[in-house]
């Protein structure tokens, strides 16, 4: 028989008998950190998500945004504004765009023609190619040059609002002095041949507007003056005009019908070497009907 010392039957147990296997202790390992890693994986699942509705949303309000700039310049041009009084069926039928002109005053109406009191305003120019005023690629160069200047071909590398109307004006020289109306201008110098083309700039920037990085564009501050004024839609069924656009012949119509007209008048008449200048308000793709174009030349009170 063997006999147990009670010491021996109340020693705790060998520890070597409880020591868990190594398969067990490994299995209780991977149990343990599994949750863990799926954590962890979820985790990086939700900043995945997260960061595609994200830039999904970002894009969706990008989107909304070039859309709503769209639509509101779109809508510049499809419901234009009416800020001249009309004279007759002809002008009542015309429309410009709703974008900023030159700022003027009425100083008289009569049926032929109307007086104005332009405010100052400056203008960006360029010397069109060639020597006529309304030759469809000297005009789309200089058209071109212009706006290359308006929308960040400038030191400011800044993007300027399009204005109304483009003026094309006859010049005398390269030293003269520009006076302008709201559109695109072209103008021609006498003893050069030459014609220029304008546009107005935006007024919020007053004098300090960026400076061109084409040589060939020039700025100018246009001084108050006064001037008279014929609207006109180039309509092809007048003086031949192609496709409803201006040329010379209509202008130079037009410029003389003015300047006899102005000759009746007891308060006005036309300034000595006062040139022509052709005010264009609407885009191309206006119908010829609906466009507004204007003849101008300066006046000045007569001497009583």
């Amino acid at each position: 028989m063997l006999l147990l010392s009670p010491s021996s039957i109340f020693a705790p147990p060998s520890t070597s008998r409880i020591r868990p296997s190594p398969i067990k202790s490994m299995a209780l390992n991977r149990s343990s950190s599994a949750p863990a890693q799926r954590r962890n994986g979820m985790s990086a699942l939700e900043a995945r998500i997260s960061l595609v509705i994200a830039l999904a949303s970002q894009t969706s309000s990008l989107s909304q945004k070039l859309l709503t700039e769209l639509t509101s310049e779109t809508a510049k041009y499809v419901f234009p504004k009416r800020i001249f009084e009309s004279r007759n069926l002809e002008e009542a039928l015309m429309s410009v765009p709703d974008l900023e002109t030159v700022k003027f005053k009425v100083l008289k109406r009569t049926d032929q023609y109307e007086i104005r009191e332009l405010e100052p305003y400056f203008v960006a120019e360029a010397t069109m190619p060639g020597k006529s005023g309304f030759d469809l690629n000297g005009a789309s160069q200089s058209f071109n040059t212009l706006a290359g200047y308006l929308f960040g071909k400038n030191t400011k590398n800044e993007s300027m609002a399009m204005t109304t109307p483009v003026i094309t004006r006859r010049t005398q020289s390269d030293g003269e002095k520009m006076e302008m109306t709201t559109p695109v201008i072209t103008k021609r110098a006498e003893d050069q041949e030459k014609w220029r083309m304008s546009f107005v700039m935006p007024s919020n920037y007053g004098s300090d507007l960026p400076l061109p990085k084409d040589s060939s564009v020039t700025i100018k501050e246009v001084p108050r003056k006064t001037v008279t004024v014929v609207a006109f839609s180039a309509s092809p069924l007048s003086f031949d005009s192609d496709e409803g656009f201006v040329n010379d012949e209509e202008v130079k119509a037009r410029e003389s019908r003015l300047r006899t007209a102005l000759k009746g008048d007891g308060e006005f008449q036309v300034k000595d070497g006062a040139l022509v200048e052709v005010a264009q308000y609407n885009p191309p793709f206006t119908l010829p009907f609906t466009r507004r174009n204007e003849i101008s030349l300066e006046v000045e009170r007569k001497q009583e």
